[in-house]
Order: C-alpha cells, then structure tokens, then sequence
C-alpha cells in the first residue's frame, strides 16, 4: 500500500475518538492492525476507522473484547468490509439488545416500586428484602433482585 494513504496514530485519534493508548491496547489483543515505519512508528489502512467505529459500537451494546474479536475474525481479510458484511454482524446483536432491553425495563419499574414504598433501602425494605434475608445467601440484594444483565460487571476500560 501506497504510504501516503497510511494514516498516523494521531491522525487515527482525531478521525476516531479514541486515545492513543487504546489503539495501541487493540493493536496489541489483535482487534485493529498496524504497519511500522523504518522508524518504528505506527501506520494504519483507513479501513481502522471503520473497525474502530465497530468497536466502539459493540462495547455499546456490552460485547466484550472477546466477542469483538470473535466477531472480527468473521470479516473479510482480503478486502475492506462491506455494509452486508457488518449487516450480519450486527444481526446476532438484536437477541442481546432484547435482553438488555427487558432486563433495564425490570430493573426500572422495579425502582419506581421501592422509591414508592419510600424506604430506599434494599437492606432494609420490607418488600424487595424482608428482614435482610439476602444477606444470609452472600450475594447482597443486587445479586438476587436485579436482572441477570444489569447486575453483570461492567466491562473495564478501553
């Protein structure tokens, strides 16, 4: 390739959005790929803005660096993906978002019936928590009475 058509780091940074360090993390767990100059600085195809777009997209919807992986290594290595290739990508997200969708749906209507009882205190709250029974199971309230997806970790950084 044509060295003129290689962006910089930093002009990757100001196209994408994403700190530098985070491009040279993806480089390093295989997400995005970059070229070196004799110099030993980083180059990147424009075709990163776009994988980068999707990154930022998938840890939207809570993929996480695993999953985006898997779901990278699905595209065209030979060719710069097409809107058809990321269309079927971005298919087998609609069941997750459904999911997300019911789970933050319960989680909210489950809100407005303890800050209606006025207590606001899963510890304490006679209806979500009688007699801090949860305790006993280890978990804390969150464990047992918010919705699988929401009590899940967020995934770090990056």
């Amino acid at each position: 390739m044509d060295a003129h058509q290689l962006l910089t780091i930093s002009e990757v940074v100001r196209r994408s959005g994403f700190a530098a360090s985070a491009l040279r993390y993806y480089e390093s767990v295989g997400l995005v790929p970059a070229t070196r100059t004799g110099g030993g600085q980083r180059r990147y195809e424009r075709a990163v803005l776009r994988r980068l777009a999707f990154i930022r997209a998938a840890r939207n919807v809570g993929l996480t660096l695993d999953e985006i992986r898997a779901e990278l290594s699905e595209l065209p290595r030979e060719r710069t993906p097409t809107k058809a290739d990321w269309s079927r990508i971005s298919r087998r997200w609609r069941g997750r978002l459904t999911e997300q969708i019911a789970a933050l749906t319960a989680l909210r209507d489950g809100l407005d019936s303890c800050i209606g009882c006025g207590c606001l205190s899963l510890r304490q709250c006679g209806v979500s928590n009688p007699r801090d029974a949860v305790a006993a199971e280890g978990g804390g309230a969150g464990a047992l009475h918010l919705p699988a997806l929401v009590r899940r970790q967020p995934p770090l950084g990056r």
